[in-house]
């Protein structure tokens, strides 16, 4: 019989967790008259843009928010050939003198992250790059930090961190389940 998957995070949790991150970006960030969101495709994009509308209801200063899909940028062979700069990317501002808020779902290896970094330093010069994640799963191949978590899991071996946003999935939640998706 296989295990059930573990809810780690419901939608009520999740909630909390992206306005608990918000805070912390407007109250680290006091002096930033400009943030960048950049969520990487596909579910942190989605968290960029839910961070966006906590941080205007508590801030009047200007937010941009972006998506960039690092696929091109990736060395662990998942990635698509071609030209990075043609792929996916929807960042309509320049990031030049903008504090730079990267935001993604799951920080594990910090592959993913190393990736979106090579692809953001080409295309602008931010004043900073911050890094926001709702799930820290630990476990990193590379010296990469998330400065904002909505929460630290693990996952035994050979299990993975899911999770799903009601604009991609129908509903909320974070789940940790065998490789296989369940």
């Amino acid at each position: 019989m296989t295990p059930r998957p573990e809810t780690a995070l419901d939608s009520v949790a999740i909630a909390r967790a992206v306005k608990r991150i918000a805070h912390e970006i407007v109250e680290r960030n006091p002096e930033a008259k400009a943030l960048a969101l950049i969520g990487i495709v596909r579910r942190g994009a989605y968290l960029a843009d839910r961070i966006a509308v906590e941080i205007r209801g508590l801030s009047p200063r200007e937010i941009a928010v972006g998506t960039l899909d690092i696929s091109s940028y990736r060395d662990d062979g998942r990635g698509r050939p071609g030209d990075p700069r043609l792929i996916a990317r929807n960042i309509p501002f320049s990031l030049d003198g903008k504090t730079v808020l990267l935001i993604d779902d799951v920080l594990y290896t910090g592959r993913t992250v190393r990736a979106a970094l090579d692809a953001l330093t080409n295309l602008g010069r931010a004043d900073s790059i911050q890094l926001a994640v709702l799930v820290d799963r630990g476990e990193r191949e590379l010296p990469i930090r998330a400065d904002y978590v909505g929460k630290n899991i693990s996952a035994p071996p050979g299990h993975r961190v899911y999770v799903r946003l009601t604009e991609v999935d129908g509903a909320d939640a974070v789940v940790i389940g065998n490789g296989n998706g369940k």
